[in-house]
């Protein structure tokens, strides 16, 4: 499989319960194209007072890579401020979620694999 498209943005209002809103691009549109090996890989935009609320991953992990401004990100319950260049990680049975409490928009990559490959 092999294609170019573009990629619509949209906003996601109170994404996983979180404040605000997001200004989410989906890069796939089905698991098929992570090979059933993921279910998400985004780019998010997130302004000022908004974020993702915080949520546990069961049977996947998920990575953020942040390409600008800073956030509030809670790790387990520890907050820690991220910013770019930073790369998180929360694996299976773990949780996290952010603010963006900056006067900047905070801008990151998501990437959200499965623990085992699906083969359905």
């Amino acid at each position: 499989m092999s294609f170019v498209r573009k990629v619509e943005p949209k906003w996601v209002d109170n994404m996983v319960g979180g404040p605000g809103r997001v200004y989410n691009r989906s890069i796939i549109q089905s698991n098929e194209e992570l090979y059933n090996s993921g279910r998400l890989f985004a780019h998010n935009v997130i302004e000022k007072g908004s974020g993702v609320g915080y949520h546990v991953h069961h049977g996947e992990c998920e990575f953020y890579y942040v390409l600008s401004g800073s956030a509030e990100y809670n790790d387990n319950g520890n907050v820690i401020t991220i910013s770019a260049g930073d790369v998180t990680y929360t694996g299976d049975g773990e949780g996290h979620g952010l603010v963006n409490n900056a006067d900047e928009p905070f801008e990151m990559i998501a990437l959200i694999l499965f623990e085992k490959q699906k083969t359905e």
